[in-house]
C-alpha cells in the first residue's frame, strides 16, 4: 500500500465558515499537497470549492445562500416544510457558482460520508461529475430539519455527520498516513452524550438503525477525536481547528459572526502552510497532535 496524505474536513452547517477560510487560505498559497480529501456536509461542500481552486466561492455560499429564506426558514418548518432546503441550496450554487469539473476532477480524490438509513453506517462516495450533486444532498441532509431522504445508487441517505463526523478513520484506512484535519470545534471539545435516548427511538421509529446511530455519536465523535490525539505509530495528524472564542453555531445567520469566524479561518490556514513550510522556525514532521 503507498502512502497517501489526505485531507478531512469536519462538518457542522454555518460552522464551515471557518473551513472556509482555511481552505481559502491554501488557494492563495496554492497550496494542495493531498492525494485525497474526505468531507462531510459543510465539509464536502467546502472541498467543491478548493479542489475546483474557486476562492470565496465556500464563503458566499455560506454567508449568501445559507442564509437565504429560501434554505433557511423557521416559519416554514413550523408549518410543516423543511427547516433548511439542501437541494435549493445545491441548485443554486451550481447554477450562480459553476464548479470547473476540470480542477475539480483532478489530482486530489474527493470523498463524501453519507449515512445509509438502512444500516446507520457511514458510506463513503467517490464524488464524480455524475453523482456530485446527489453526494451533496445526502451527505448533508440533516436529520429532522430536512423532510426529504436523499436516495441514489441503490442506498437512501441521512447527513454524514450522523454516523463519521470526522472521517479520520477512513483516511487512515485508505491508505493516508499523513493527514490533516479541519475541525469545526475548538480543540477543548468534548461531544455530550444524547439526553434523552428514548426521543431519539420515538422520533425515528420508523428508522431504528439512524436511531441507534443517534444515541451512539457521541461515542463515534469522541472516538475519532481520541485516533486524532493518539494516532497509530506509523501516522501523523496536523489539526486546524477554530480557536476557543469562535462563535459561530451550527444555524448562526448573522453575518458579523460568520465574517470574524472566516478571517479566524484564514488566519489558522496562513499559520498552518507557515508551519509546514518551517517559516517560524518549527520542524514538526514527527509530530502528532499538531496545530
Amino acid at each position: 500500500m503507498n502512502q497517501k496524505t489526505a485531507l478531512v474536513v469536519e462538518g457542522g452547517a454555518m460552522r464551515g465558515i471557518f473551513a472556509s477560510g482555511v481552505l481559502d487560505a491554501f488557494m492563495d498559497d496554492n497550496y494542495n499537497p493531498y492525494d485525497l480529501a474526505i468531507g462531510v456536509s459543510a465539509g464536502a461542500s467546502n472541498l467543491l470549492g478548493y479542489l475546483a481552486n474557486q476562492p470565496k466561492r465556500s464563503y458566499r455560499v455560506i454567508t449568501q445562500l445559507a442564509t437565504d429564506k429560501r434554505f433557511y426558514n423557521p416559519a416554514r418548518f413550523l408549518k410543516g416544510g423543511n427547516l433548511v432546503d439542501v437541494r435549493w441550496l445545491i441548485d443554486e450554487s451550481l447554477r450562480l457558482y459553476p464548479l470547473d469539473q476540470h480542477k475539480l476532477f483532478g489530482k486530489t480524490a474527493l470523498i463524501a460520508a453519507a449515512t445509509n438509513i438502512n444500516t446507520g453506517t457511514a458510506d463513503y462516495y467517490n464524488v464524480s461529475p455524475s453523482n456530485v450533486s446527489d453526494v451533496m444532498e445526502a451527505t448533508s441532509a440533516l436529520p429532522i430539519a430536512y423532510k426529504a431522504t436523499p436516495c441514489f445508487a441503490g442506498g437512501c441517505y441521512t447527513d454524514g455527520g450522523v454516523a463519521d463526523s470526522i472521517p479520520v478513520r477512513e483516511a487512515y484506512r485508505r491508505g493516508a498516513r499523513d493527514i490533516t484535519v479541519i475541525l469545526s470545534h475548538p480543540l477543548s471539545y468534548q461531544m455530550k452524550p444524547a439526553k434523552y435516548p428514548w426521543m431519539m427511538k420515538k422520533v425515528f421509529a420508523r428508522q431504528p438503525q439512524i436511531a441507534s446511530a443517534m444515541i451512539k455519536r457521541a461515542d463515534n465523535y469522541n472516538a475519532s477525536l481520541e485516533f486524532i490525539r493518539q494516532p497509530p505509530t506509523d501516522a501523523t495528524i496536523r489539526v486546524i481547528a477554530p480557536p476557543e472564542n469562535f462563535s459561530v453555531k451550527r444555524l448562526t445567520m448573522r453575518k458579523s459572526a460568520l465574517d470574524e469566524g472566516y478571517q479566524m479561518g484564514l488566519k489558522e490556514g496562513m499559520l498552518h502552510i507557515h508551519r509546514r513550510k518551517s517559516l517560524n522556525g518549527s520542524h514538526d514532521e514527527n509530530c502528532q497532535f499538531c496545530l
